[in-house]
């Protein structure tokens, strides 16, 4: 969860999906990505967001979308860029998804917030790919362990 699900958020849904491909486990998560706003609805992943996953083997596909109250139940984590779009996702109400910050499966990483790289240079988007990559393949073995899931 990000602020217009063109950047963080969508290369977080990448990046996941491509770990539980190579895990052969992507049927047993259902993996999306929304914004805590609408401004980018219905646009793709940021092309510089696109050009830094791309270099990782990554590629960005979808449509940019704002989380819906159905979101809360529907899944059983929603995990968020930064503590703005917390606060945004927790003002949506109650539900039965765990709602935390995606950095707290980057240990240790000094980081509560994934930096939205929007406004900077190349280098910001390849630093958000690197920490994303590290939080979701954590996510992921934290998932198989919990659920004992068979990789």
């Amino acid at each position: 969860m990000c602020m217009g699900n063109i950047c963080r958020s969508p290369t977080a849904e990448s990046l996941f999906r491509h770990h539980a491909t190579e895990a052969g486990l992507l049927d047993a998560f259902d993996i999306d990505s929304a914004g805590t706003g609408g401004w980018h609805a219905g646009d793709p992943p940021d092309g510089r967001m696109h050009e830094a996953a791309m270099e990782r083997g990554i590629e960005l596909v979808g449509q940019a979308r704002q989380i819906v109250h159905e979101d809360l139940n529907r899944f059983h984590h929603v995990l968020c860029m930064d503590g703005d779009n917390l606060q945004g996702v927790l003002q949506l109400g109650e539900g039965s998804a765990a709602v935390s910050l995606m950095l707290s499966h980057h240990q240790p990483s000094g980081l509560e917030d994934v930096p939205d790289p929007y406004y900077g240079g190349a280098s910001g988007f390849a630093h958000v790919v690197e920490l994303l990559d590290v939080a979701c393949r954590n996510l992921l073995q934290d998932l198989i362990d919990r659920h004992e899931l068979e990789a």
